[in-house]
């Protein structure tokens, strides 16, 4: 069977302790985690290692702590007051990887959802100390561009990375990132295979949104349901070696009041039907 991971962040509505059940019976094998599923528990009064039991006891691991997004001098001096702002600033490079390291995840993403791009000296700087500190704990950690963002393609998340020069460092896969961005099959396959530390899958119709943001966050598609190439992005990440950890995240408001455990059987079965014949194996 497929090895799937389940990504949290569209259903952050839901509990940690809730998510794990379904995630599993629906046969993921891994979760990622946002720092707050963590913070909220341990404010709460359970400890880590209690945490980290239950995710295990449910038969699952902690693929990624998504994420932080505040890893650069920029980002820690943003003047923002409004709610996003406040939020992005407690997301420390600092913290988040101690959250990740208490949970035993394997990796951290990190994001930059600054107004402009950042410099390639301070973000390539600050990227290298997000390594540094994930390294100390066993970690890896990996870009993830949006078109929306600061770090808007692949060529640009990976300059950041090649410049930062550390050997746990890679980039996020996001299948709608990526192909919204305009990068392209042939800049994947000139990424090395173990600089790769995370895929995520979903679709979208073949039309370009007006709004990036409402469509990257309310109304993604499940894989192989638009019209995204994302046989083609399977393909080519095998064809370089690529055994990163390959999961679903499709944020979409129709799933708001569906059971988790309905949605979570969904998302596998769909996600292995997209991968399975991507690789002529249907």
């Amino acid at each position: 069977m497929e090895s799937l991971v389940f990504c949290s962040a569209p259903f952050a509505h839901v509990p940690l302790l809730d998510r794990l059940a379904p995630v599993a019976d629906a046969g993921f094998s891994a979760l990622s985690l946002m720092p707050a599923d963590v913070w909220t528990l341990e404010e709460q009064g359970m400890p880590a290692s209690e945490i980290r039991a239950r995710i295990i006891d449910a038969g699952l691991a902690v693929a990624e702590m998504d994420c932080t997004a505040c890893w650069t001098q920029r980002q820690r001096t943003t003047s923002g007051n409004d709610d996003l702002s406040r939020l992005l600033r407690t997301l420390t490079a600092e913290r988040v990887v101690a959250t990740a390291a208490r949970m035993e995840a394997r990796s951290v993403a990190a994001i930059d959802l600054s107004s402009s791009p950042p410099a390639l000296d301070e973000a390539a700087q600050g990227f290298a100390a997000l390594c540094d500190m994930a390294a100390e704990h066993g970690l890896r950690a990996h870009i993830e561009f949006l078109p929306s963002s600061a770090i808007r393609s692949l060529t640009e998340a990976w300059a950041i990375v090649d410049a930062a020069g550390r050997p746990n460092g890679g980039v996020t896969i996001d299948a709608l990132h990526f192909f919204r961005s305009g990068s392209t099959l042939d800049q994947l396959a000139a990424v090395p295979a173990e600089r790769i530390h995370t895929v995520q899958l979903s679709d979208a119709p073949r039309e370009l949104s007006d709004d990036l943001w409402t469509e990257l966050m309310t109304k993604r598609l499940l894989p192989g349901e638009g019209a995204l190439d994302i046989g083609g992005l399977i393909r080519t990440l095998d064809s370089i070696g690529s055994t990163a950890p390959m999961g679903i995240e499709v944020f979409n408001t129709r799933y708001a009041d569906r059971p988790l455990g309905e949605v979570a059987r969904d998302f596998a079965s769909t996600g292995r039907a997209v991968i399975a014949q991507a690789r002529g194996q249907a």
